[in-house]
């Protein structure tokens, strides 16, 4: 993988964690480390499903694959949420 490619995968991935964030009611008490890797992550899971749906690249902004890997990122940024509190 490429440098670039990596990069993209962070920007990408900090962006969808924060909208995955974003959409959940209340206060997360996640960290900032947490919430980048949930989503990349999302991201890349995300691009796996819209690929297997066939909505990965149409024409213009991939609106369907961007809600698929907001969608993921909220459920994990959830997810992490409740297993760090039982801990």
């Amino acid at each position: 993988m490429e440098i670039s490619g990596i990069i993209s995968a962070v920007v990408i991935g900090v962006i969808v964690g924060t909208l995955g964030r974003l959409v959940l009611p209340g206060r997360q008490r996640i960290g900032v480390l947490w919430t980048i890797g949930v989503g990349i992550a999302a991201a890349f899971v995300g691009t796996g499903i819209a690929a297997g749906l066939g909505v990965a690249d149409t024409k213009g902004v991939d609106w369907i694959e961007w809600l698929i890997q907001i969608g993921l990122a909220a459920v994990g940024v959830a997810a992490l949420e409740r297993f760090k509190a039982r801990r």
